[in-house]
């Protein structure tokens, strides 16, 4: 294959430019944000389970203390009611005195313990109460913070698919002056050897694999047409012959 050694000395242009949009596509995926944005999610929602978890159990717990205050209110009414009794005088008989006093004696006690469980139940609601408070200001500073470091990933991305947008357009812009030939072989070098398919030849080593020539190809290449494109024989990328080539001096094999 042949190509105007101005042609050939653009690939070096081209190949600058499609390592730059690698190197941005690379940014643009590995952004410090994406992974802070996945931790500070994860830390939300697991903070909204948590708060989901205690607001039930504060629902639960409502819901058993006012059950325990009616318990409390049903004894006391009775309570209440057997004191009245006793003490309108209306009772007379003796054994229904004693059953009545005994009645109202373990009224007293059963209203003591519900009292009990009542107060237990109210520190126990007090304690996931503030439990809900905190889970759901901690929630919502973690959805402020996901908030926050979205948009700096967003404005980010942004940045760059500017860049990208400017570097294609550069390529767009090289890649007219380059034969078509010669592009169909740089794009399939590329897609072979890790997107790098043109490299300069400097100082009698190729810049694609860093390996110095030998005495014979570099005689081979010095003999070689300005026009002619010349490979690399060891990592087979196309060899951009350069001022710093080090082809000035026949060598002597």
């Amino acid at each position: 294959m042949k190509a105007e050694p101005v042609a050939q000395a653009r690939l070096l242009d081209l190949q600058e430019l499609d390592s730059e949009l690698e190197r941005l596509d690379h940014r643009l995926h590995n952004l410090p944000e994406i992974a802070e944005v996945a931790e500070l999610k994860q830390r939300a929602d697991a903070l909204e389970a948590d708060l989901m978890t205690s607001q039930t159990k504060a629902s639960d717990i409502q819901r058993h203390q006012r059950k325990a205050e009616s318990d409390v209110d049903q004894v006391r009414t009775r309570a209440d009611r057997n004191a009245k009794r006793l003490d309108s005088g209306a009772i007379t008989n003796a054994k229904d005195l004693q059953n009545l006093q005994s009645e109202i004696e373990s009224l007293g006690r059963r209203q003591t313990e519900l009292e009990e469980v009542v107060l237990e139940v109210m520190e126990e609601a007090e304690t996931v109460n503030a439990d809900v408070v905190r889970l759901g200001e901690e929630r919502e500073a973690a959805v402020a913070k996901v908030t926050e470091v979205t948009a700096r990933r967003d404005t980010a991305a942004a940045e760059i698919q500017w860049d990208r947008t400017r570097v294609k357009q550069d390529r767009e812009r090289v890649s007219g002056d380059i034969p078509d030939e010669l592009m169909k072989l740089y794009d399939k070098l590329r897609d072979q050897y890790d997107g790098v398919a043109a490299a300069p030849l400097r100082y009698g080593r190729c810049n694609g694999c860093k390996l110095a020539l030998s005495t014979m190809e570099l005689n081979e290449i010095r003999a070689a047409a300005a026009d002619e494109i010349v490979r690399c024989e060891d990592c087979r990328r196309i060899l951009v012959r350069t001022e710093e080539s080090g082809l000035n001096a026949p060598v002597a094999e």
